[in-house]
């Protein structure tokens, strides 16, 4: 099984870069991020020419999360147990209500229970976003430990764009970053409060040290200069962290025309 998770950032935009990703790479099943769009206008029919299922879960052009598979696609979820939503007006309406935003999709494929997740950035330290990235971190751990409570046999890999960088090896510059989101110690310790659940980043044993990254912001020349940030993860149930095998990020693809500024991570798991 070949296990995949990429912020494609549109994939209207760069449909022709994923779809001869996956045939050149062998993906069995690939999680997105940041789709940025509808349900609607998502390009079920492209995979499906591909032999991929896909699930999509998105409401305008923002956020938006898929997983396409081709083995198998069943049991999907929109959202995880008692996800939180965003009040996007907090502390200017009244009347407005948190909406729980298109940010985590949840199948089961040839085995695998597979988690996008499309974890919210946080923006400030000050900002109200930033306590709801935390909220949503420790929901989404609450159910990691009751999924794994239920069966700690279970085959279950949460994927995706994590927005935090957990170690100071995970950054270009830990002194570029001070004070900033996505390496702060409350997004660091809800990003170990999951790994204590029992999960594991499953490619760092393949990749150890620093100047290993997922993500080069567009400006400043970031990728290039080999500046980047590591906060793409698949993390894995223990059943399933003992069957990895292998685990890469796959570089190449944060270069050439109109890249997403995050590079794929692939995983790679025996039967």
């Amino acid at each position: 099984m070949r296990l995949a998770t990429w912020n494609i950032n549109s994939i209207r935009t760069r449909l022709d870069r994923v779809t001869s990703w996956l045939d050149r790479q062998d993906i069995d099943v690939l999680a997105l991020q940041e789709t940025k769009c509808r349900d609607d206008q998502f390009p079920f029919d492209k995979f499906e020419e591909l032999g991929y299922e896909a699930a999509h879960l998105g409401v305008n052009q923002w956020n938006g999360v898929a997983i396409v598979s081709r083995v198998g696609l069943t049991d999907i979820e929109f959202a995880f147990p008692g996800q939180p939503g965003f009040d996007k007006d907090a502390g200017e309406s009244l009347i407005s209500a948190p909406v729980v935003e298109a940010r985590a999709i949840g199948a089961t494929c040839g085995g695998l229970r597979v988690w996008s997740l499309y974890v919210p950035n946080g923006r400030s330290l000050t900002d109200p976003h930033y306590a709801y990235k935390l909220e949503w971190l420790a929901t989404l751990r609450r159910n990691a430990q009751e999924w794994l409570s239920a069966d700690p046999q279970a085959r279950i890999a949460l994927a995706g764009d994590w927005n935090i960088a957990p170690t100071d090896d995970d950054v270009w510059s830990a002194e570029f970053f001070a004070g900033k989101t996505h390496t702060s110690q409350p997004e660091r310790d809800a990003f170990t409060a999951i790994l204590d659940t029992g999960f594991t980043d499953v490619m760092r044993p393949y990749a150890p040290g620093p100047g290993v990254y997922t993500y080069w912001d567009y400006t400043q020349l970031r990728f290039p200069r080999k500046e980047g940030m590591r906060i793409d993860f698949i993390l894995a149930s223990p059943a399933l962290a003992a069957a990895a095998t292998d685990a890469m990020v796959d570089r190449e693809e944060r270069k050439g025309k109109q890249p997403s500024d995050h590079a794929p991570v692939i995983a790679v798991f025996s039967d």
